[in-house]
């Protein structure tokens, strides 16, 4: 025992000739084993417990090292290698001024190594200092127990200077990446008869592209961060080095706090450690390299540690080991054999199961009795540009009447995994096909919509009743289709969805067709025409639930018998939705339907949370939409639009989001807390994304639910984006503009996510297409599809009031479906809800934002008066850019004489309101810099007179058919009507959820 220590350790406890017991009883059983008596789960090193990852490689001898070089594990060409990388903290410790290290196991070393086992494995341990702290196992055992029994770290530092410093310097040094640093092994080992070695691991210089020295973060898990990205994008490499040293020259053996000179040994390249490009963050891997252990004495018996630490290391390493392996249940030997990534599963072409893609196809209400467009199949279709000639308008027929949107569907034949193995809808297939669609609208036998009965607010809105509840015969209210089939490959075949009558008056209720192209076996469907209509009269007088009402959406199953080879196949079936028209058809909003049923799958536990999002898939689309609804929001244009400070499609923008260096990390972390968080801002109208919530209410109530929030996913997302644990992918992975690029395994899932992308997933007040109870995960059989009710099953009643408790009863509303059972949530009829839909609710605070809708109900919009300003070269600049500014209001042709007038103008003239369409910019020198490629513009804007008995609205339909077609273009400055809404909706009942407040 040392003079400086005499005073504070008793004798009996011995550190002089103890040291190796003393210690393993403070590390493992003082330490170790008491943190796991405590609970710590799984069990933990008793050092360097923080682990940042593993990475597989090899080490592979330097053919060209000298004879004398080639002892023990550097006699071998070359070995399969694991290397582990950690820091001497707590896993929850912050990895900034933490002491790193390095476990390297290598196999293919035969023999008894210096443990005394049998086996062909040896073990490296490095860490990030050239030295260790204390000389020898002695003082080790008396800094450990001021440390560990008399808590007194500080008291020992001050008698031990020279320790004290070199702590400081382990501690000042701060490295970036564990991939660019340089490890020691510390100690001295035999190297052969007649040397002592020391090792290090010198990092070679990074792939071109990545930093040399990446600057460290307050990030307390930066350098996991950056190990997984450096090696998902290259491979690195180190240079095994050797200090050989003649046993002759003397050196102290237990002088670990002192370097051997390298002016008179120098290192030595042997070997070089290579890491190929791998995910170290892949299922299972992390867990392998925590499993392993590592001992210095595992190691060819030439190579034998030397000093009294490595004797006190061989045993408390082995010791520890063993505990915690025990702990865990993991077997105490060392593996055999290093783990191999997971081989590719062989191809298997055995189709057993036929699946239907989309699993929810989307159709969108439309008057023209001719012609269709088919719904997007890609996420980012190429948009149908805007023609120079109106009557070649692609959204419209000749007459001016609205496309309905048509989906598409497909059947693929999948092997036992769920893989796609080819489409059954092709015409060369082989398969015998018939399709089976079943529409339903029960919208006006089911209960009217008050408030989302899934969300704490409900308890404050008006009762959710029944809908016309003096109807006794409430099967008078539904709108069912049945069941019709088409026998695909047959010749193009076609079957008119029609229901009865409503309230058994007037004309059956068309709600849509399916067919099959000639020599096609995918299955079309479009839906109703927007006929909506009372049974006894009365105006529609509020936003959803019009007594007597009904409109021609609805809902229903897309099933199909299949037949293969002579087989029947077991099929997946879809769901279809036919919904409002699209009014902004290239835009969606910042939380899309796919997002949300996305998010709902992953909290269920259905689907696989990705260990790190896109940028390409999961970050920029969140801004790039933001910026997108320039076109249908003037808000939005201001703060995200062309030119503005967020035009986050501008190319710099994008390098920078797509960027996760440091350089750019306070940047991300700005932009990320710009969203929404509900437990920092909630019922701000302030942070992103601008748009109304669930609960929304004027005035503004004070609930998180008063505006959109992102999904948890999302949120999630984004924080993994600040850190910089994100795929940076912009420009490395396909987007698809066209179905034809999709690769055959892609296709359902880019099928499926096409559909929902375009579809809202915020303010379910009701809702556009689907409502709230899509939030439910047992409404789904599989991600993102609907399941699907027995064949004959009635649903339970569920009496004259729902509410958020009976609504979740088993086999109910929210669990398998039957046709209708989707769009009866929402607005009867749509055209109400959907007139009702507008921004700046409170115009105290800003007339353009917060917003409903505006990706499917625009707000404000670019007139085609106005474009034709922005593409004349012939006007002044000042001018262009005026009327490139001045946005209309899209509901203006609803007329200003009161809110009832507007909701019956838009039931019976739905078709006259503009589609926002994307049109060239201008192509001359001036006009390409002042203004973007690509602007949308509403291809029509003309008012129309209200709509009562006097009017006939065929007529008005086709005077204004010819103005919206020879409207002339304005010779002055910008013209259009400002974003102004003149009827005062801050009293409608839409925005009046809460009459007696929030309880």
């Amino acid at each position: 025992m040392t003079a400086k220590d005499s005073s504070t350790i008793p004798p009996c406890f011995d550190c002089a000739t103890n040291a190796t017991q003393r210690l393993d009883e403070m590390f493992i059983a003082m330490g170790q084993m008491k943190r796991i008596a405590l609970g710590q789960t799984p069990a933990e090193r008793a050092v360097f417990r923080k682990l940042h990852g593993a990475a597989h490689g090899r080490l592979v001898m330097d053919p060209n090292r000298p004879e004398c070089l080639r002892v023990g594990v550097f006699a071998r060409d070359e070995l399969p290698a694991w290397m582990r990388f950690s820091s001497d903290t707590s896993p929850t410790s912050p990895d900034l001024g933490s002491t790193l290290g390095i476990g390297l196991k290598v196999w293919g070393v035969d023999g008894v190594n210096a443990l005394g086992e049998t086996g062909d494995v040896a073990d490296f341990i490095m860490q990030n200092f050239p030295v260790f702290f204390v000389d020898n196992a002695e003082e080790m055992c008396e800094f450990t127990y001021a440390g560990t029994v008399l808590k007194d770290y500080p008291g020992y530092l001050k008698k031990h200077p020279k320790t004290d410093g070199i702590l400081n310097a382990m501690s000042a040094q701060v490295d970036g990446s564990v991939l660019t640093t340089q490890y020691w092994a510390i100690l001295p080992f035999d190297f052969g008869p007649d040397h002592y070695a020391k090792y290090s691991l010198v990092p070679e210089a990074p792939p071109p592209g990545h930093p040399a020295v990446n600057v460290p973060t307050d990030d307390k898990n930066y350098l996991a961060t950056d190990l997984a990205n450096r090696l998902l994008e290259d491979e690195y490499r180190f240079t095994f080095m050797v200090q050989v040293v003649p046993k002759s020259a003397g050196y102290p053996l237990d002088k670990a706090t002192e370097e051997w000179p390298t002016d008179r040994y120098p290192y030595q390249p042997v070997a070089t450690l290579i890491l190929p490009k791998q995910d170290v963050c892949a299922r299972g891997q992390g867990d392998y390299g925590q499993e392993l252990a590592f001992n210095i004495w595992r190691t060819p018996v030439e190579q034998a540690p030397q000093g009294s630490i490595a004797a006190v290391r061989k045993v408390v390493y082995n010791h520890g080991a063993d505990v915690r392996h025990q702990a865990n249940g993991q077997p105490l030997e060392q593996p055999t054999q290093p783990r191999t990534q997971a081989p590719p599963l062989p191809k298997d072409d055995c189709i057993v199961k036929a699946v239907i893609y989309p699993p929810i196809g989307i159709t969108r209400i439309g008057n023209a009795p001719e012609g269709y467009v088919v719904g997007p199949e890609v996420p980012n279709p190429k948009p149908l540009m805007a023609g120079d000639d109106p009557a070649q308008n692609p959204y419209r027929d000749a007459e001016g009447r609205l496309l309905p949107q048509a989906a598409r569907f497909r059947i693929y034949g999948v092997n036992a995994m769920g893989r796609i193995v080819r489409e059954l809808t092709a015409a060369d297939s082989g398969a015998d096909i018939t399709w089976k669609v079943h529409l339903a609208n029960k919208k006006s036998a089911w209960y009217g919509f008050q408030l989302a009965l899934d969300i704490p607010e409900a308890a404050s809105a008006d009762p959710t009743t029944l809908r016309n509840p003096t109807v006794t015969d409430r099967e008078a209210l539904v709108l069912d289709a049945g069941e019709h089939k088409i026998h695909a490959g047959h010749g193009k075949q076609s079957r008119k969805l029609v229901a009865g009558k409503f309230m058994h008056q007037g004309e059956p209720v068309y709600l849509g067709r399916m067919w099959c192209e000639e020599g096609d076996h995918r299955l079309l469907v479009t839906g109703g025409r927007g006929f909506s209509s009372s049974y006894n009269g009365t105006k529609a007088i509020t936003f959803g639930n019009n007594e007597g009402w009904h409109d021609d959406t609805s809902d229903g199953p897309v099933d199909a018998v299949v037949t293969l080879n002579g087989m029947e196949l077991p099929v997946t079936p879809a769901w279809i939705v036919v919904a409002p028209p699209n009014y902004g058809p290239q835009r969606k909003s910042v939380r899309t339907m796919w997002d949300l049923m996305r998010d709902v799958a992953i909290q269920a536990g259905t689907l696989p949370k990705p260990t790190r999002p896109s940028f390409t898939h999961d970050i920029y689309p969140v801004f790039e939409r933001m910026t997108g609804l320039q076109w249908v929001n003037a808000g939005f244009a201001a703060g995200f639009g062309w030119n503005s400070a967020n035009d986050f499609t501008k190319p710099e923008w994008i390098a920078r989001l797509n960027d996760r260096s440091l350089a750019n990390q306070e940047t991300r972390r700005v932009l990320k807390n710009s969203f929404r968080h509900d437990d920092v801002d909630s019922w701000s109208p302030m942070p992103w994304p601008w748009v109304y919530g669930d609960a929304m209410n004027i005035p503004p109530a004070q609930t998180p639910r008063q505006y959109t929030s992102l999904t948890k996913t999302q949120l999630e997302f984004l924080d993994q984006w600040v850190a910089g644990d994100f795929d940076d992918d912009w420009g490395k992975v396909p987007v698809y503009t066209e179905f034809d690029q999709v690769p055959l395994d892609e296709q359902g899932d880019v099928l499926t996510r096409a559909a929902l992308d375009f579809c809202l997933a915020d303010a379910f007040h009701p809702g556009c297409e689907m409502t709230w109870p899509v939030r439910a995960s047992t409404m789904y059989m599989e991600p993102f599809r609907f399941a699907h009710a027995p064949k004959g099953w009635v649903e339970p009643g569920m009496g004259a009031i729902l509410s958020s408790d009976t609504v979740t009863i088993p086999n109910g509303p929210l669990y398998g479906q039957l046709p209708g059972g989707i769009t009866r949530w929402m607005a009867v009829p749509w055209q109400t809800d959907t007139g009702s839909c507008r921004s700046g609710y409170d115009p105290g605070y800003d007339p353009n934002v917060p917003t409903f809708w505006p990706a499917r109900v625009p707000n404000e919009v670019l007139t085609r008066e106005n474009y034709r300003i922005v593409m004349d070269a012939a006007q002044p600049a000042q001018v262009r850019l005026a009327a490139f500014a001045n946005r209309a209001a899209w509901v203006a042709p609803l007329g200003t004489t009161s809110y009832t007038d507007q909701i019956n103008n838009m039931i019976h003239h739905f078709d006259h309101l503009g589609v926002v369409e994307v049109n060239p910019g201008p192509t001359d020198p001036e006009g390409a810099k002042l203004f973007p490629p690509l602007i949308e513009v509403e291809d029509q804007h003309i008012p129309i007179p209200d709509v009562d008995d006097t009017v006939d609205t065929k007529a008005v339909r086709t005077a204004h058919r010819t103005l919206s077609t020879k409207a002339p273009a304005p010779s002055g400055g910008g013209a259009g009507l400002r974003a102004t809404q003149p009827v005062d909706l801050s009293r409608i009942d839409k925005v009046r959820r809460f009459p007696r407040g929030l309880r």
